[in-house]
């Protein structure tokens, strides 16, 4: 979906401050957002693409505003609320009213240093031939979804070079929307900054975007 937070080109929101030696978190309020973030991920009543596209229907104002975690907090309410996990009333409150709804799962704490280190594979078995190979030139396809996908919006409608194979992935854009995973080849192809922005683009930029083969169609 074209948001806030697909800000990849966008003038006019300054400059990115990098903090030497960053932590982690800045205060312990962003730890615990993580931490109920992944404890509520690994229930299985949403996928990662879910919470992914809840963060993105944010208003932009509010998405804006917001830092990082807080961003993570707030989508979490709107899907545990979606998903029955919770009422409106008492993520306002914090006071818990009704009944716990069953779950998939529970993450135990002995459990979370092993399941970050797993991590959620999203590979798949290849359903048919990649459609592109390592040095081939392809154009993304112009789109406006109301819906999630991975394909930033200054990357429609542009020709770049396939760098990359990855390999079959779990589609996002049908995940997120609850359509089943779609699995389909996964690319890295590479922009020259001229192709994205035009000739007012730093000389010798490159960018390199991740795109499955639907975003994709051959160039002759």
């Amino acid at each position: 979906m074209n948001g806030a937070q697909d800000m990849g080109g966008m003038m006019g929101f300054g400059p990115i401050v990098r903090e030497e030696n960053e932590p982690f978190f800045h205060a312990p309020w962003e730890r615990k957002a993580m931490g109920l973030t992944l404890a509520a991920g690994t229930t299985g009543m949403w996928s990662l693409d879910h919470a992914r596209a809840a963060r993105e229907s944010l208003p932009p104002g509010e998405y804006l505003t917001s830092p990082y975690y807080g961003i993570w907090l707030k989508a979490l309410a709107t899907t545990m609320v979606n998903a029955g996990l919770a009422t409106e009333r008492e993520v306002a409150t914090g006071v818990i009213e009704t009944p716990p709804v069953p779950v998939k799962r529970i993450l135990r704490p002995e459990e979370v240093a092993g399941a970050l280190a797993k991590g959620w594979p999203a590979s798949r078995p290849e359903p048919h031939p990649a459609p592109f190979r390592v040095g081939d030139t392809v154009r993304t396809r112009i789109m406006n979804p109301v819906h999630h996908t991975r394909l930033p919006r200054y990357a429609r409608g542009k020709t770049g070079v396939i760098e990359t194979v990855h390999g079959v992935h779990v589609f996002p854009d049908s995940h997120a929307q609850g359509l089943g995973e779609n699995p389909q080849w996964l690319f890295s192809v590479c922009f020259t900054g001229e192709e994205l922005w035009g000739a007012d683009a730093e000389p010798g930029t490159r960018v390199s975007v991740e795109a499955w083969e639907s975003y994709l169609e051959p160039v002759a």
